[in-house]
């Protein structure tokens, strides 16, 4: 059964609420991402409406953490000097009452990851985002993918997604056709954006900069989850219209990311994904 208090048209329309924040406020979003996203992550932030912060070394983390509005942590390349700053920017994020995303790459293709997740977690990120494979191994539900790269559907790990938000005390994310959201409690499923947005190397690495920004303007971090992945869903419906391929859908996909004034009604019924809403144990 759906949670009585979030029905999708009440969901619609604090999403919307929460986008219209994100433009209005240009919240701080700190991110120490890796190599590969920075540029798309930082460009996708500032077409949004935020403002990026690609600050990760421990001497200045921290520190920058106390301004920011969110903090991103990503563990796509790590090193330890990375992961000091990382440790460091969470730490001061849960101090200040600031929300923080964990971006478990590739979890679990190696001990040095899983260690270095297992202990961020402890830190208590306000939402984890990953794939389905990524998801399902922080979960402890299989080894976790082939690299950077989910092996299962994301509708095929809502219940260990679900446990892990219980767990973890995080709100979860799995990214994929359909992107599930859950605090343990409620579960949205946002099916829509373009079947090519995979071929566009670091936009799932973005997209938690995206919901690391929204979170540093919702009130729920469950409802700023949802928010970043329909902007990012209705963006990218959008530019699939233009695009020829990958690489231009990654420029329309900016371009439509900017131009995106409002998630009013019928801005979602146009391009929005489709929307389910249930309780966890429906």
């Amino acid at each position: 059964m759906a949670d009585a208090a979030l029905t999708i048209d009440a969901l619609a329309a604090r999403i919307a609420t929460v986008h219209a924040a994100l433009r209005e406020r240009a919240p701080l979003t700190q991110c120490l991402t890796n190599y590969v996203s920075m540029d798309l992550a930082a460009n996708l932030l500032t077409a949004a409406g935020a403002s990026p912060a690609m600050v990760h070394d421990e001497r200045e983390a921290g520190e920058l953490a106390g301004l920011a509005d969110a903090v991103v942590v990503n563990i796509g390349t790590l090193s330890p000097p990375w992961v000091a700053g990382m440790r460091a920017a969470a730490q001061v994020a849960v101090e200040r009452g600031r929300p923080w995303v964990l971006d478990p790459v590739a979890v679990g293709a190696t001990a040095y990851r899983r260690a270095t997740a297992a202990e961020l977690i402890g830190l208590r990120p306000t939402v984890i985002r990953g794939n389905a494979s990524e998801i399902r191994a922080l979960a402890g539900g299989g080894p976790g993918g082939r690299g950077v790269d989910a092996t299962e559907e994301s509708v095929a790990v809502v219940d260990d997604a679900v446990a892990l938000a219980r767990s973890s005390g995080a709100v979860v994310v799995v990214s994929g056709a359909t992107d599930v959201v859950t605090d343990g409690a409620r579960v949205v499923l946002l099916t829509g954006g373009d079947a090519r947005m995979p071929l566009v190397s670091a936009l799932g690495c973005a997209s938690s900069a995206l919901v690391g920004a929204c979170a540093g303007v919702a009130d729920d971090p469950l409802i700023g989850a949802a928010a970043a992945m329909t902007v990012l869903a209705v963006a990218g419906r959008r530019a699939g219209r233009l695009a020829a391929g990958p690489g231009t859908l990654r420029a329309h996909l900016l371009d439509e990311l900017a131009a995106l004034d409002s998630l009013d009604p019928q801005a979602l019924r146009l391009d929005g994904p489709s929307i389910e809403v249930r309780g966890a144990d429906a």
